[in-house]
């Protein structure tokens, strides 16, 4: 039996949400709709500029590891914070939400704890401004062998690719996880990640045991207006691969099985999050041997109840709600 099913690695950021119209976003030189990355004098400027500011731990692996924790899973997570008040609030909150918070805030570190200015506009778009701070400092000291090495399942963030300490990081757990027996997978992130770092993505999807993307990721790794030239490419390379398109059908391929799964259109009051939670409602799925068919579905029901709502992890009982759909 593994310690954990699911360990997560990934940036570890505090979310600071607020709401906002198109024209405040326009008059702060916000590009609507994608993460941005910012420097410190900007991000404090942001976090100024901001109406009625909530805070939640967040970060997309984990944002999914809440979600799984949801589900009743035994969840750890591989991550740097600094010894201030938003990064004891960090690990604080993600030991409540019962995911093991493996490392202990750095004391004395230069940087402060990580966080991302959120700005949710009337359409439920979301525009992400993130300072990396010290979660961009994660190296493979950060990443305890006996944590990665007693994974069932680990799930590793596109977005450490970005500083060459958190590259190897991301591949120290993913020895680790596979020499342990465990699978290990990641989740392309976004497009943008995906064209600074396409040579070493296109490796991965060899190299590990899943890749979750939306059409637009895999599009980009490919470098292909056509999807399904890309999905066929990337399955001929990969164990199991998953992509997402919104509104859309989600695809799953792995070996000669294909299968596609329906989504219901839901008018999002915010965004933020659908894709981490389609992946928390995925690998339960996988953690817990559903078919792919029905892992998918679970990764729909996730990302449908976290778009009905603010914030990027879930309110409602997901176990209840898989019920309710005949999931389990």
């Amino acid at each position: 039996m593994k310690t954990y099913q699911v360990v997560g690695i990934g940036n570890a950021i505090v979310d600071v949400i607020s709401q906002s119209d198109d024209s405040f976003l326009d008059r702060m030189g916000i590009q609507k709709g994608i993460m941005q990355l910012v420097e410190q004098e900007r991000g404090e400027l942001l976090y100024d500029a901001m109406q009625n500011r909530r805070q939640a731990p967040g970060g997309s692996v984990a944002n999914t590891l809440a979600g799984l924790g949801n589900l009743g899973l035994k969840t750890a997570f591989i991550g740097r914070v600094h010894d201030d008040a938003l990064g004891r609030f960090y690990a604080d909150e993600m030991a409540k939400g019962g995911t093991d918070f493996v490392n202990d805030p750095v004391a004395g570190g230069e940087l402060p704890t990580s966080r991302s200015m959120i700005f949710v506009s009337p359409d439920g778009e979301r525009s992400m401004n993130t300072y990396l701070g010290i979660s961009a400092e994660l190296g493979p000291d950060d990443v305890p062998a006996d944590v990665a090495g007693n994974a069932a399942i680990l799930f590793l963030e596109g977005y450490l690719y970005d500083k060459p300490k958190g590259k190897e990081a991301f591949e120290a757990a993913a020895a680790a996880c596979r020499k342990g027996g465990g699978k290990a997978g990641i989740a392309l992130s976004d497009p943008f990640c995906v064209d600074r770092h396409r040579a070493d993505f296109r490796r991965l999807v060899t190299s590990l045991d899943y890749v979750i993307g939306n059409e637009h990721e895999w599009k980009s790794l490919y470098e292909t207006d056509d999807l399904g030239a890309a999905l066929e490419q990337a399955s001929a390379e990969s164990g199991l691969i998953v992509c997402t398109r919104s509104g859309h059908d989600v695809v799953l391929v792995e070996g000669d099985q294909t299968v596609s799964v329906p989504v219901d259109a839901v008018v999002p009051v915010d965004a933020t999050g659908a894709g981490d939670q389609f992946a928390a409602g995925f690998l339960y799925g996988l953690a817990t041997g559903q078919s792919l068919e029905v892992s998918g579905r679970m990764g729909c029901v996730a990302a449908a109840e976290v778009i009905g709502h603010f914030g990027a992890r879930p309110e409602a009982d997901m176990q209840a709600l898989f019920k309710q759909a005949g999931l389990i």
